[in-house]
């Protein structure tokens, strides 16, 4: 016998919105409760000109999924959109079950997955500033949370506090997550005194990008079939063709509908990606919704500012592809696209060699005269860059070469002589 919360869906259908988009949303709202450990009974979906205030749905459509819900014994209502806290209220005193939006829903997935300090402290600021305001009118402490999907708290020291002792907690963790960053300011110093170029994964939560990742650097990151699976972000050296080596970094997926909360509160995680040289967009060619997903990610880029960051498209799952009208146009909706199986490792060794190259576009010309007492730049240029010509002076080597900003950085910080000239243009 199954032990997960059965669940009841429900959507709103506004005009002009087409039927198959709210069922697709409500598909991934059902892989949602499955991963939070709930399963689905029935959905719902009631069209109306525009939400209430007071129920978002019509007050009878609430009185009938009461009903349904007593009828089907089901534990937990999931509603496919963010509720204010009045409406959620409304909702659970007319249904008499455990209410949970979509963000409360993604909150709850995201306090299973954190595993590092940063990701619990993220969880939990984001978790607070959430049920902050459903504490207001509605007399509910948070010792009341704990059991089950949607009710997972941020930890047993916040069960039972009131407003003012959350506001401090959310100042206190606010401030250790500056504190965060601010370790992860001198981790990246640290990492752009050693001018490693970063590649950092992006993509629709379960696409594939942990399966890649591990295929890639054999990290070890988890991998289910199931959203969310990994949350915590992770760096791995990697050396690409031409002996060029390179950091990848596996960070959170996205999803539609991305919670503002989420966004907020995983700020400091985000950040890495704004530290990327390269965006490695993950694509799960096989997903029916695949357009649909991809829009999502580059909105959600858009969001962040990254929209105009060199990137680079790996549709993955290409082994489980058939319809070839789909594959024609996924190639028509990205720049040279690289199909690859992650799983399987097909397409890897030219994905490689497509980073590889994205990655030299990104190259400076460089002409400098290294001493003789600094030779030890030199192993640091052949590494990181090209070399194009070596001539040997009676002052020293002079070095015409392409690398990359950081590390022509590097060597004007200790040069002060590096001529630089336009960018390559492969």
């Amino acid at each position: 016998m199954s032990n997960r919360e059965k669940a009841l869906l429900v959507a709103l259908k506004l005009p002009g919105e087409r039927e198959q988009v709210i069922q697709e949303s409500l598909d991934e709202l059902s892989q949602l409760v499955a991963s939070a450990g709930g399963e689905e009974v029935i959905r719902v979906v009631q069209e109306r000109s525009k939400p209430t205030p007071a129920y978002f749905i019509g007050r009878g459509k609430a009185e009938e999924i009461g009903a349904l819900a007593s009828e089907l014994k089901i534990e937990m209502v999931v509603f496919d959109h963010e509720l204010s806290p009045g409406q959620q209220r409304n909702l659970e005193r007319t249904i008499e079950q455990k209410i949970i939006d979509r963000t409360g829903l993604i909150l709850d997935i995201f306090s299973q997955r954190a595993h590092t300090k940063e990701g619990k402290l993220q969880v939990e600021l984001a978790q607070l500033n959430y049920f902050l305001p459903r504490l207001v009118g509605k007399g509910l402490q948070l010792s009341q949370l704990g059991g089950g999907i949607g009710t997972r708290g941020p930890g047993e020291t916040q069960l039972e506090v009131d407003r003012r002792r959350i506001r401090r907690r959310i100042v206190k963790v606010q401030k250790d997550l500056e504190e965060v960053r601010r370790h992860r300011k001198l981790y990246r110093r640290k990492r752009k005194s050693i001018p490693l170029p970063v590649v950092a994964l992006v993509g629709y939560t379960n696409a594939g990008k942990s399966t890649l990742f591990n295929a890639l650097t054999t990290a070890g990151v988890l991998v289910e079939n199931k959203l969310f699976a990994t949350l915590d972000p992770t760096t791995r050296r990697l050396e690409l063709p031409g002996h060029r080596q390179v950091l990848f970094s596996d960070t959170v997926g996205f999803i539609r509908k991305l919670p503002y909360h989420l966004v907020a509160a995983f700020k400091a995680t985000l950040e890495e990606l704004t530290e990327a040289d390269l965006l490695l967009h993950i694509i799960d060619a096989n997903h029916p919704e695949v357009e649909e997903q991809v829009i999502s990610v580059r909105q959600t880029l858009k969001e962040l500012g990254l929209d105009t960051k060199p990137a680079l498209a790996a549709l993955n799952k290409i082994d489980k592809l058939k319809n070839k009208n789909l594959a024609i146009c996924l190639q028509r909706m990205f720049n040279a696209p690289v199909g690859i199986s992650a799983l399987y490792k097909q397409g890897i060794a030219e994905l490689l060699e497509q980073i590889g190259q994205r990655l030299s576009r990104l190259l400076t010309r460089i002409s400098l005269c290294l001493p003789y007492n600094k030779q030890t730049l030199l192993p640091l240029i052949y590494r990181q860059g090209r070399v194009l010509e070596v001539n040997y002076l009676p002052q020293g080597v002079q070095v015409e070469a392409e690398v990359d900003f950081k590390t022509a950085a590097i060597l004007d910080s200790q040069l002060h002589k590096i001529t630089q000239a336009t960018i390559v243009k492969n």
